[in-house]
Parts: structure tokens; C-alpha cells; sequence
């Protein structure tokens, strides 16, 4: 280092540099995860095979579903950060890795579905992929939310790759996801449409984010959120149109996963038909909105 001329120059470099002012990287910001009484969210589930290359491989209640192709494998959904772990695990025992997914997915950017996405895209090198209402949120870890915002970062930031918009299709190997743009919940709130096929038939698959309208929502707009209501309006309309054979959704209990399936069942895609359970719970989510937007 030429620069460096005398004893003294040195011992100002090493301060400099101890001290964290010559560094020239950024610091992690600190993390701080909310704790909610939900055990159901850090509880263990064993994965299965739900239907063709669909696998479940969240946790008991905070759904991660893992699509595999011959590419690479697409994950949706992460859970809380102390997940990460349990993910890999499940999908390494249906035969599969968390190194080779090639592209992380999200149905909104709050910390119980993005927890452990910044880890699991450091097991992989996977791209992060998310509709654009929910970018700036996933890039700083929460802190920009409309709800739960303005308390730093509710979980490690995740770069965004490619940002996603309604109808956008997501691609890999033999496997096309559809993007639908569902907002409220979060700014960028969606769903994904997709068919998988098995060897006696094809199923068309949503994996829905439903529209649950959390206390601090004001339907007729917010500072953080101005459109809220005319977003949310659009999402209670849009979402009973959605064609589809199978349905699933970010929170197990949202779809009753556990009324359907018992660890241990044999492989049985059918036990998801259940278009009048998705139709009543969007309408009952609705009411409830509806409600909340008269007082």
C-alpha cells in the first residue's frame, strides 16, 4: 500500500478499519422477527407428493410447496426464518435438494411467508421473483409494509430478480406458472395458476393468497396505502373467477389441509377438489371486509 508512509498512517488505517469506517460493504441491518402466539407455524409436517411434481414442504400451518422439472425446482413460500432448515429437510427426504432450486416465489412479503427466503436463496443461489407491489418490501425486509412497517426489518432482506406483473408467466424446464395479481393483504399480494400431470391426468392448480383483511386496515385508504380499498375491491371480485381443479393456499388452515390430508395417506390429488370450500372462504373473507368497511 503506497499510500501508507509512516508508522502513524498504519495505525490509523488499522483504526479506521477495526472500527468499521474503511469497510466498504454494507452492514446486515438487524432482524427482528415479531413473536406470535402461533407454535402451529413453527410446528414439524412431514412433506408428501401432492399432485404430479407438486410437493407440500412447509411446516403445520405455513404452507411451502416445492414444483420440480428437469431444470431446476421452483419453491413458493418459506415460512419463518427458523424454517429454512425444516424446508430442506423435507424436501431432501422426497428425494429432492434445496441446491438445485433455480427460482423462490412468494404470495405476499410478510415475515410468515419470507422468514427463511433470504437462507433458503443462499443454499441454492436461487432467483427471488415477486410481483412489483411487494418488491420494496421484500428488499427491506419488511420495513416498508403498510401495516407492519416502520420497526425495521421484520426478516433479512431478499434482492429481487425479476419483478412480476398480473398475467406475467414464470418458466422453467417443462413448467409455466401464471402470475394473478391479488392485492390487499399486502401491496403485491398474488396467487399462482399451474398444471401438473400424473400418470392418469393433468390438474390444474391454484395456490391462492386469500384476501384476509388484518384489523389495522382502513377500506377507505390509508397514508401507506392509499388504493387499499380499490385494491382489495378488485381482489373480492377477480378471485371467484379463477378456473381451477385443485386449490391450495400460504396458510394450511386456509384450505383446511389437515381435514384432507393425514400424514402417512396415500397419494390422493382428488381430496384438494374443493371449489365450494375455496368459493366460501373468499366470500366469508369478503363479508368480514365488507363489514369492517361500514363502521
Amino acid at each position: 500500500m503506497r499510500f501508507i508512509r509512516t508508522p502513524k498512517q498504519l495505525l490509523l488505517i488499522i483504526l479506521l478499519v477495526t472500527s468499521g469506517l474503511l469497510v466498504n460493504k454494507p452492514v446486515s441491518a438487524q432482524v427482528h422477527e415479531p413473536e406470535l402466539d402461533h407454535p402451529e407455524w413453527k410446528q414439524a409436517y412431514e412433506p408428501f407428493r401432492i399432485a404430479g411434481n407438486l410437493y407440500y414442504v412447509g411446516t403445520y400451518d405455513l404452507a411451502s410447496y416445492l414444483i420440480t422439472t428437469s431444470k431446476g425446482h421452483i419453491l413458493i413460500n418459506t415460512g419463518l426464518a427458523s424454517s429454512a432448515d425444516m424446508i430442506a429437510k423435507n424436501i431432501a427426504a422426497l428425494g429432492f435438494k434445496a441446491a438445485d432450486i433455480k427460482i423462490l416465489l412468494t404470495n405476499q412479503a410478510h415475515f410468515d411467508h419470507m422468514g427463511g427466503m433470504a437462507a433458503m436463496q443462499k443454499m441454492s443461489g436461487a432467483q427471488m421473483m415477486a410481483d412489483e407491489g411487494d418488491v420494496q418490501v421484500i428488499e427491506d425486509g419488511g420495513s416498508s409494509d403498510y401495516i407492519m412497517g416502520g420497526k425495521g426489518s421484520l426478516y433479512e432482506p431478499v434482492k429481487v430478480s425479476r419483478v412480476l406483473h398480473n398475467g406475467d408467466k414464470i418458466t422453467l424446464g417443462d413448467m409455466e406458472l401464471t402470475l394473478l395479481h391479488h392485492p390487499g393483504h399486502t401491496k403485491g399480494s398474488c396467487s399462482y395458476l399451474f398444471t401438473v400431470k400424473d400418470a392418469k391426468r393433468s390438474y390444474r392448480v391454484l395456490i391462492a393468497n386469500m384476501p384476509t383483511a388484518l384489523e389495522e386496515v382502513i377500506p377507505s385508504g390509508m397514508p401507506t396505502y392509499p388504493d387499499v380499498g380499490k385494491d382489495f375491491a378488485y381482489t373480492y371480485s377477480t378471485m371467484p373467477k379463477v378456473k381451477f381443479d385443485i386449490w391450495f393456499a400460504a396458510h394450511a388452515s386456509q384450505y383446511e389441509l389437515h381435514k384432507k390430508h393425514k400424514p402417512g395417506d396415500k397419494y390422493n390429488p382428488e381430496v384438494f377438489r374443493d371449489r365450494k370450500g375455496y368459493d366460501a372462504a373468499v366470500a366469508r373473507l369478503h363479508k368480514d371486509y365488507l363489514k369492517r368497511a361500514k363502521k
